[in-house]
Parts: structure tokens; sequence; C-alpha cells
């Protein structure tokens, strides 16, 4: 599966492809070999199928390791040995020669595949275990709010990119981020792990989210004046900050330039778009540090969905955006893990899935029956 949902999981090795199930691309080289032979024992001796055995053991090299490689090798020379008993002026020698000196290329081309699909695994390895470093598996509940994440990358073989997401049970509430940073590769997951850890402290430190969103804007500055580049005038992250407090009913949100996140309530979807914008991370020295917090009712079976922008720009063959606030009002009551899988799928039939950002998507939800978490945790 290219497109991935964050779950706790471990990132297994692949058997060797030879040790798996025998398709017909692993099993090409021993058909086409057989194929040859077939050919050159059943036609004319003028027309000399046999000059394409050396093509059997280059073909293997894409497949197998060295040693079946070889071995693929030594029974097509065999083959050929064969053909020269019974008939005569056949040009063993030379076809021969060509079997032996394909079959040692075709080794050693299979040697250095292998030894660049390890590297390439051990790659995926750091790559699995730094996304989850910033992207870590979120509890299905924390502090007695139902939570499931959703992460999609863009680019088939990507771990991380430059989306990020966290949630902390604190004495002032559950508080989530969630945030886009403007770019990608290396330099974009820099300035998200900048983001997450900053906020990992500070959701436990400060009382309020305007704390929180100060103390995200300096180390986002601070980051970047670390690792200049071409692009650091333009180098922002959007970021939406929620804190539910334990047992009351409403949510606080602080929207840094982020899309809004819609609301279902009863059946009916709200978008909560801030009355008062909030610069993104990185800009307050340009726009200024004027941050607005909203409080919004949040009852118990209330749901709210929040997402990046990859989500509201993914597009189908038309060029049309998903539709989200539609798609949300076709959803019922469900849990944040069925909507999350709902809407995993329904992204990527809708594109097609060609992606052309990276998604993230957190659903949360407080249910209708206060848990023990809700009555331990005070008002």
């Amino acid at each position: 599966m290219l497109h991935f949902v964050i779950t706790p999981q471990r990132l297994r090795r692949r058997p060797p492809r030879y040790g798996g199930p025998w398709d017909s691309a692993l099993l090409s080289p021993v058909i086409l070999t057989a194929f040859i032979a077939g050919l050159a024992f059943a036609t004319p001796r003028e027309v000399a199928f046999s000059r394409l055995l050396p093509a059997a053991p280059a073909l293997a090299a894409s497949f197998w390791p060295v040693l079946p490689t070889a071995l693929l090798g030594a029974l097509c020379l065999v083959i050929m040995i064969g053909l020269s008993l019974i008939y005569a002026d056949l040009g063993t020698a030379y076809t021969g020669a060509a079997i032996v000196a394909v079959t040692a290329a075709a080794a050693y081309s299979s040697h250095i595949r292998i030894q660049r699909e390890e590297a390439l695994f051990h790659i995926r390895i750091v790559a699995d275990t730094a996304q989850k470093v910033l992207l870590r598996p979120l509890p299905r509940s924390i502090g007695g709010v139902e939570i499931e994440s959703l992460y999609l990358a863009a680019q088939a073989q990507a771990r991380i990119g430059g989306d990020f997401y966290e949630a902390a049970d604190t004495r002032y509430g559950v508080r989530l981020l969630i945030g886009d940073v403007r770019g990608k590769g290396l330099s974009a997951v820099g300035a998200a792990s900048a983001v997450v850890n900053c906020f990992r402290e500070a959701a436990y430190d400060e009382p309020d989210l305007r704390g929180i969103v100060h103390r995200l804007e300096t180390s986002t500055a601070r980051h970047s004046a670390a690792h200049p580049s071409q692009d650091l005038p333009e180098r922002f992250a959007t970021a939406l900050l929620a804190e539910i407090p334990h047992g009351a009913g409403h949510v606080r949100l602080l929207n840094c330039g982020h899309p809004p996140p819609l609301l279902m309530h009863h059946g009916e979807i709200r978008v909560l778009d801030p009355s008062t914008p909030s610069p993104p991370l990185n800009l307050a020295a340009l726009l200024g540090d004027d941050y607005s917090i909203e409080t919004v009712a949040f009852a118990p079976g209330d749901q709210l969905l929040l997402y990046t922008d990859g989500v509201t720009e993914t597009r189908d063959r038309t060029g049309e955006f998903f539709p989200l606030p539609d798609w949300m009002r076709r959803q019922g009551l469900d849990t944040p893990r069925e909507l999350i899988d709902r809407l995993h799928g329904d992204l990527l039939r809708y594109s097609n899935g060609n992606l052309n950002d990276d998604i993230s998507a957190l659903a949360v939800r407080r249910p209708k029956t206060p848990t023990t978490e809700d009555i331990g945790h005070p008002a």
C-alpha cells in the first residue's frame, strides 16, 4: 500500500523475492530458458535459436540473487552443449563463451542490485523511525476524548513530509496541534520537527494557547535562522491549536493561517472560520503577533475534523477540488476511526491515487457517555 494511515506498526522487511510467491515475473528467466531451448531443439540448425540463451541469465539478474543467476547460466551452458551433440557446426564455442561472459556480468549486476536494495531498506528504516518521532501514533483515546489520525504521503516512497500533528493530555485539557510547513523535502521536515518538539513541551507548561503559539513562533524563527536557505523569507508554517477542557462543553481554537476545522453537531456541519485571522508561524514579525482564540461549543457526541490543505486541494481527473464539507455532511455519526478510514479511501479514489501534496487529518469526538478519564480530571 503506497499511501498509509499512521498506526502503531513495525516496518517489516520483505523476504527475498526468490523466496516469495513464484509468480510469472520471478519465473520469467526459467520460462525464457525453456522457450529458447525448445525452439532450438525443434527447429533446423540454420535458424540457431540457441544464440539467444545468454538472454536468460541477463534477465535473471533483475530478479534473482547471485547464486541462482549463476546456476541458470550454467544450465544454459549445459543446454548449449547438449545441442552441440545433436547438431554439428552450431558455433558452440562462441555461444558458450557468450553465455559465460553474460552470466558473469549478470551475477555481478545482481550483487550490486542486492547491495542497493539493502541500502534502500536501511534508509527506509531510518525514515520510518523519523516518522514515528515526528508523527508518532496517537492513542485511540486521550483525556476522555476519542481521536484518530491520518497521514498520506504525496510521493509513493515517502515516509515523512512537512505536515505534522500532535496531541497532549494536560491539566488544562486535551491540546491538539496540526499544521503544514511550506515547501517539501528535508528542510520542511526539519521545520516540522522543530514545531512539534516545541509543542510537546509548551503544551504542558503554558496555561493559555497564546503562550503556546508564541513559543512555537520563537522555535520556528530560531530553526529558520539556524538553517538558512534561499527561500528563507518565504519559509513559514500554518498551524491550528485546539484545547478541549476536561469536562467542559466547548473547545478553544487558535488558527494561524490554517484551513478551518469542521464541526459535526447532530448531523449539521459547521465550518469554523476564525473571526479574526492570526498570522502563520514565522510571519509574526511581518504581520504582527496578535493571536485570536475562538471558543466553540463542543457537546458530547460532537465530532471535530482537523486537516491540512492537502485534503481540500486533492483534485479529480477534471481538476475539481475534493468537496470536504459536502463529503462530511454525507457521513453519519461515525467513530473517529470509521470517519478517518472513509476519508482515507475516498481521497484515494477521488484522486485516482495521484496525490499532489501530503495529507494529514485528525478526527476528534467527545463521547456521549463520560469516561473515567473525564471523571478523574477537574473541569
